[in-house]
């Protein structure tokens, strides 16, 4: 669950620009976790769809 405010002055929000590349890649919770070859925005839903995926893949104790 996304925490976001109830309720906001205006509707529409700036988007904002992502600018250059992170340099810290530590995992602070877990053993796995995803990394972004370019930079963008990931929605919450591609999250989402991605630790189901990966959980499925680590059940499977990681057999292709």
């Amino acid at each position: 669950m996304i925490l976001q405010p109830r309720r906001t002055k205006y509707k529409k929000l700036h988007k904002g620009r992502n600018r250059g590349f992170s340099n810290d890649s530590k995992v602070v919770f877990g053993e796995f976790g995803l990394k972004a070859i370019t930079r963008g925005s990931i929605s919450s839903r591609q999250i989402e769809s991605a630790r189901k995926v990966i959980t499925r893949f680590v059940k499977n104790n990681g057999k292709m």
